[in-house]
C-alpha cells in the first residue's frame, strides 16, 4: 500500500506535521547520530516524557504475530478503548484497515527508516479521526529492525474508555 513512498516524501510529511511530531523525529535522528536508527536503549523515557502518554512500542517477532504491542501509551490506550499490549498489531489495530496500518510497520522494516501518516480515517469504531503518526525504527544490531517507536498527534481526541475501565 505505502510501498512506493519516497524518502523524500516521508521527510516532508514530517515537516508538515504538528510540532510535537517533528520534535520527536529530530529526538530521534540525534540519538541515532552516523547509524541508520538508534538502539531502544538510546531513548530515554525522561526525554520523551511529554510524549510517553501516546507512545507506542511494538516488538518485530520472527513469527506469523510478525508485530506486536510491548508498551501502548495510557492516553492512546484510553482514545482505543483497550489496553491491546501484548496482542498482535494484526489482532489489535487501530485504524482504516489492518492492511493500512500493517503496511505502515512494513515500510519502516522494508526501508530502515522512518514513516509518517497524516491524515483521515474511518476508526474501528466509525469515527473519523484525524491524525498525524511517526513510526520511527529501533535496532539492536543497527541494521535490523526489531523495535518500532509510534508516536501519534490527534486532532480529534476522543477518549473511548473511562479511567480505570479499559482491559
Amino acid at each position: 500500500m505505502y510501498e512506493d513512498v519516497t524518502a523524500e516524501e516521508i521527510a516532508a510529511r514530517i515537516g508538515a506535521c504538528h510540532e510535537s511530531i517533528r520534535k520527536l523525529y529530530d529526538y530521534w535522528s540525534a540519538k541515532k547520530g552516523g547509524r541508520a536508527m538508534p538502539r531502544r536503549a538510546d531513548i530515554d523515557p525522561v526525554d520523551v516524557k511529554r510524549s510517553l502518554r501516546m507512545m507506542l512500542l511494538v516488538d518485530v517477532v520472527p513469527d506469523e504475530r510478525r508485530f506486536v504491542y510491548r508498551l501502548v501509551g495510557t492516553a492512546e490506550v484510553a482514545n482505543r478503548g483497550r489496553d491491546p499490549t501484548g496482542k498482535s498489531v494484526r489482532e489489535a489495530f487501530f485504524g482504516h484497515s489492518v492492511d493500512e496500518v500493517l503496511s505502515c510497520y512494513e515500510y519502516v522494516v522494508r526501508h530502515r527508516g522512518p514513516f509518517c501518516y497524516r491524515g483521515d480515517y474511518s476508526a474501528p469504531d466509525g469515527r473519523i479521526e484525524r491524525d498525524d503518526t511517526l513510526y520511527l525504527p529501533l535496532s539492536d544490531d543497527g541494521d535490523a529492525v526489531n523495535m518500532i517507536l509510534v508516536y501519534s498527534h490527534s486532532y480529534a481526541y476522543k477518549r473511548r474508555a473511562k479511567p480505570g475501565s479499559v482491559t
